[in-house]
């Protein structure tokens, strides 16, 4: 009985790690999630920017359009 007490306490032990372990982990994640949230990396530029992607312009291309356009000139 003796063999058979020692392997659930070292069973016991590995779960207590395990546990721990993930607990840090969940944790870890939601501080490095805390930090970041107030990160707009989004905002609307100010100052002297170029628009970069004009939605409303008159020209109207198809996917396979864009694609090709992207291949050829890699933009």
């Amino acid at each position: 009985m003796q063999m058979g007490a020692r392997a659930i306490w070292n069973g016991f032990k590995i779960l207590i790690v395990f546990a721990g372990c993930t607990a840090m982990f969940y944790y870890g994640i939601l501080f490095v999630i805390d930090e970041y949230q107030g990160d707009e990396r989004f905002e609307e530029p100010e100052g002297s920017a170029i628009k970069v992607f004009d939605q409303d312009s008159g020209e109207d291309f198809s996917f396979r359009e864009r694609l090709m356009y992207l291949w050829i000139r890699g933009e």
